[in-house]
């Protein structure tokens, strides 16, 4: 077929599905937009929208795509470790700390026990603030004041990683594989005594560890720790185990479902709810006394309870103000995320207030300010003098902070810079090479080379060889796989860290950034704020922007031509029609899924290739989810019969398919199949080989033909085709239209079949509000 462009005439409506009832209820948690469990895009020309629709499959922030990995503990500390486990264990060190720093601050509340004393004085305090009354003073320390300089933190140590080249095997400490198989064994007993799947017992060992089938009888509601398990089926199981004991009023199903409605919110984006948002779901889930669930929950220290002012900047009301009080609101949170965002303002505040280092004098980064361009030159003056520099913009916009990087390895600084992804710091590090070359001098005699491709010939100071790399990603920087490792003090061993794709930071991931600068150092921290936001939760760029803390520099440089155009009207809620004499922005009408899962074969197989000279493995589809008639499941399955015919005989894979890994959740590393042996499916991504055990590909391994957005996110392809189905309008918003229609750098083509919901979802539809404590830890009035 033609890629020119459909006429204008209306189709006739598009096959319509039923759009299943939302999980839950207003003011229950649910998830957000990024999980891209369902969705439409839009066209972009001047042919008018076709389609309608239900909603598809929500996923779990992209859940399906991976989890939390496995393997021996023994056997890594003797063997190699890969770059998962070595991420997850600077997570799990940062957690211990994290953690230490909670028990410095409070001491433990006594389990059991009817609740007295401040638990006592806590519900008080809620109650009266939700009925108006002012709260009890006793309970509640007053809002500190603007950020105070924190104290020095404590870093986690080096964590040595596998040498990139041999990522291999995915595992984890403390996941299915280290679990004793007697304790499987057992857990698996009482799954079947109470009628529950044998199939989740190493999971569930996996969770509860030792001691876990002891546990999992004397409170059944525990399985609703598992990933995938519903209250209702916890239910069930807790009515097969307990008889007439088990009860809709149970303390033990009270605290069970809070915690997992938190973990609900939190694969959603929040970090905490607020107190009536959580009642009222708990009363959905028919929990009778939801406040007295939640207070059961904090008094078990499995959440904790917050106070925000609503506006911390707001005086206190005089003393002689009778019955005056401050705005606040009363969150509950699970610990790990909300003493993660305690712990990253602390990180934010210290950088801030330290002093950066003098590398170079004033004159010299004015000169170098001097010798670039516009905003770029703002943003190496805003450098110069702060700790802390956000820095906002489009694809095009990338070159600025690549000329900061290669001013300051001018200066003598120590510099890297970070991407969200390998596809990410491939293109960046083009954009570095060409301005170290561009730069007065060219490239200095002792800057290690930026192209991914070229590697030091020594190990660094934590072992990986991949110290000549100046951009890697955050993963990989975060593990210690790549990058310039730690010093002795556990900091990283650089003076300037430059975060591109910020958006994607999820507030655990930013704490351990932040946490492991080293004081004098300076961070910038950029990206598209237009884009879809982290798959974990938080909003950590979003929030910095709106409590504007530090210095902030937005790109003038606009993205070029056609999709340039495009992609900036939807940025600010307009889908306009554009020109495409060269046939950058393509419509396709579509009337059914049916016919959208064709006509996106026949666009990536010939037209595409045809018209644009793009081959088929440089164009990537991007779906709105995984499930339905033309989500990424269907499109995958008839894409591969199409240009990989064979017999999935790896797992339902063959050598040659296009893959999206998933080492951990909420990370897809796109890739392809080279074998498969007794060791696991062989896969190169990003160029670096990748070995994923038999047991893990089901869990982390798809077909990557088709991705949704948030997959395809920090990643940019020659051509892009968009599949918005009817049947996934009811998820469209603006941010998903942007990041799919933005992954496009030559061409995009829109199979479009939802009518006018993909220009109502871009006028009408931002980003989910997602609700977190940074702005009122950071001293900024609360988020919405």
């Amino acid at each position: 077929m033609s890629t020119e462009p459909e006429p204008t005439e209306k189709t006739g409506p598009g096959t319509r599905g039923t759009a299943p009832e939302p999980e839950g209820a207003e003011g229950e948690p649910g998830l957000s937009e990024e999980t891209d469990g369902a969705g439409a895009g839009e066209g972009a020309s001047a042919v008018s929208p076709d389609g309608g629709g239900a909603a598809g499959e929500p996923g779990a922030a992209e859940g399906e795509d991976g989890d939390s990995a496995g393997g021996d503990p023994e056997g890594a500390a003797k063997g190699k470790v890969s770059e998962a486990e070595a991420e997850l264990a600077a997570q799990r060190i940062e957690r211990e700390r994290i953690a230490r720093r909670k028990a410095e601050k409070q001491g433990p509340v006594e389990s059991g026990a009817k609740l007295s004393g401040k638990a006592a004085d806590l519900l008080a305090a809620v109650r009266a603030v939700e009925s108006g009354a002012k709260p009890v003073a006793a309970v509640f320390s007053e809002p500190e004041p603007p950020r105070r300089p924190a104290q020095e933190p404590v870093r986690p140590r080096p964590v040595s990683a596998e040498p990139a080249g041999a990522p291999g095997a995915v595992g984890a400490p403390g996941s299915v594989g280290a679990t004793a198989p007697r304790t499987v064994e057992a857990v698996r007993r009482v799954l079947a005594e109470g009628g529950a799947p044998e199939a989740l017992a190493p999971q569930v060992a996996a969770v509860l560890g030792d001691g876990a089938d002891d546990e999992l009888r004397a409170d059944p509601w525990q399985l609703l720790r598992v990933t995938g398990v519903r209250p209702e089926q916890a239910d069930g199981f807790a009515r097969a185990l307990l008889g007439a004991d088990c009860a809709p009023d149970d303390e033990r199903r009270g605290r069970a479902v809070t915690v997992w409605l938190l973990e609900q919110a939190a694969l959603a984006g929040h970090t905490a709810l607020e107190m009536p948002a959580l009642t009222a779901a708990l009363a959905q889930r028919g929990v009778p006394d939801a406040e007295a669930a939640v207070q059961s929950t904090i008094a078990e220290a499995e959440a904790l309870v917050f106070q925000d002012a609503l506006d911390p900047a707001a005086p206190e009301p005089a003393e002689d103000e009778e019955g005056a009080e401050r705005p606040v609101r009363i969150l509950v949170g699970l610990e790990r995320y909300a003493l993660a965002e305690e712990s990253l303002a602390d990180g934010l505040a210290r950088l801030i207030n330290s002093v950066p280092k003098e590398d170079g004098s004033a004159e010299d980064w004015e000169r170098a300010a001097a010798s670039a361009r516009g905003s770029a030159a703002e943003l190496i003056r805003a450098v110069s003098a702060g700790g802390l520099v956000l820095h906002t913009g489009g694809e095009a916009s990338r070159a600025e902070p690549a000329a900061l990087l290669a001013a300051a390895r001018g200066l003598g600084l120590r510099a890297w810079a970070a991407t969200h992804g390998p596809l990410g710091r491939d293109r960046f590090g083009a954009l570095l090479e060409a301005a170290l070359s561009s730069a007065p001098g060219g490239p200095s005699s002792d800057a290690e080379p930026s192209d991914r491709t070229t590697q030091a010939d020594s190990p660094d100071s934590s072992g990986s060889p991949d110290s000549g790399r100046t951009v890697v990603t955050v993963a990989g920087l975060l593990s210690g796989a790549e990058g310039p490792g730690r010093d002795a003090d556990g900091a990283f061993d650089l003076d300037l860290l430059v975060v591109l794709d910020a958006p994607q930071l999820d507030v655990e991931s930013a704490a351990l950034l932040v946490e492991s600068l080293p004081d004098g150092a300076r961070l910038v921290l950029g990206g598209d704020p237009a884009v879809l936001w982290s798959a974990g939760p938080g909003r950590v760029f979003a929030d910095l922007l709106a409590a504007r803390i530090c210095p902030q520099v937005a790109s003038r440089r606009p993205d070029p031509g056609p999709l340039g155009e495009l992609i900036s009207g939807i940025g600010i809620g307009e889908l306009n029609k554009v020109e495409a004499p060269g046939k950058e922005v393509v419509i396709v009408p579509v009337r059914d899924a049916g016919e959208a899962v064709h006509r996106t074969v026949q666009l990536v197989a010939d037209s595409v290739p045809r018209a644009f000279g793009i081959p088929a493995e440089e164009t990537q589809v991007i779906t709105p989810g995984h499930g339905g008639a033309a989500g990424t499941r269907a499109l995958n399955a008839a894409l591969k019969e199409r240009l990989n015919p064979g017999p999935g005989r790896f797992g339902g894979f063959d050598p040659g398919d296009r893959v999206a890994y998933s080492p951990v959740p909420g990370r897809t590393l796109p890739g392809h199949v080279v074998r498969a042996d007794a060791e696991g499916l062989h896969l190169t991504c990003a160029g670096e080989p990748v070995v994923v055990p038999k047991e893990r590909v089901e869990q982390s391994v798809r077909h990557g033909w088709a991705m949704t957005a948030h997959q395809a996110v920090g990643g940019r392809w020659p051509a892009v085709v968009a599949v918005l189905p009817g049947d996934a309008a009811q998820a469209l918003s603006r941010p998903w239209v942007y990041t799919a229609f933005g992954r496009a750098d030559r061409h995009l083509s829109v199979v479009q079949g939802a009518e006018q919901a993909l220009p109502r979802a871009v006028a009408e539809i931002p980003a989910k509000p997602r609700t977190t404590r940074l702005p009122t830890l950071l001293g900024a009035p609360a988020a919405t």
